[in-house]
């Protein structure tokens, strides 16, 4: 299994494939260590076409390749695992569908029951946010950063999102946090690579 720590890039959700591809290939090479393709289009071929092409970039980069809840469009393009949401059930038929080896995330928001539930149930990573405020979720539920230590006898690793950028992203690692999963901070930047790269910096103090 993938190394699950370090920069965990998730993108912008866009019906946009050409924009999207030329975002993700300026910052894989600049630190990230994950990417989440994020696209809730009701559009199926435009998803798949986007996550295949996504995959590529992802494996020839070395970077681990996750898929927001889809299962099957996860299969189809060969990614490394997806990420879920709250659901018990639906974390333990992932696991099933996918296998042992498959990277399987949930979204734990600011609840440590819920993180040792996913992980009961199979998740490979629980995930807690929002953070700090969050322009892509306004009004997500506020997830303390004490939650990352205590989380720490979960055993697997944990990833922080909501508003993190290169000048909190220290003190999120410093809480704890093995990932540092952003969107709006990274691709929305002037210079998204720049920004890759100083957000990568935070594992290194």
């Amino acid at each position: 299994m993938a190394t699950l720590e370090g920069l965990y890039a998730i993108t912008p959700d866009t019906d946009d494939s050409e924009r999207l591809i030329e975002l993700v290939s300026d910052v894989l090479p600049h630190g990230v260590r994950l990417l989440q393709y994020r696209n809730k289009s009701q559009d199926p071929v435009r998803r798949l076409w986007q996550a295949n092409l996504l995959a590529s970039l992802c494996h020839s980069h070395g970077v681990t390749f996750i898929v927001n809840d889809d299962v099957e469009l996860a299969l189809s393009v060969g990614a490394d695992g997806v990420h879920l949401g709250r659901d018990d059930a639906a974390i333990a038929a992932a696991r099933a569908r996918l296998g042992a080896d498959a990277i399987i995330g949930a979204s734990c928001y600011d609840d440590l029951r819920l993180a040792e539930a996913a992980v009961a149930a199979g998740a490979s990573y629980v995930a807690f946010g929002a953070v700090f405020p969050s322009g892509t979720k306004p009004n997500a539920v506020r997830a303390p950063l004490e939650l990352f230590g205590q989380a720490k006898r979960l055993g697997v690793p944990s990833a922080a999102i909501g508003g993190i950028t290169p000048a909190n992203a220290g003190e999120v690692v410093t809480a704890g946090a093995d990932m540092l999963a952003v969107i709006g901070a990274l691709f929305d930047a002037a210079d998204p690579a720049q920004t890759a790269e100083q957000l990568a910096a935070a594992f290194r103090r």
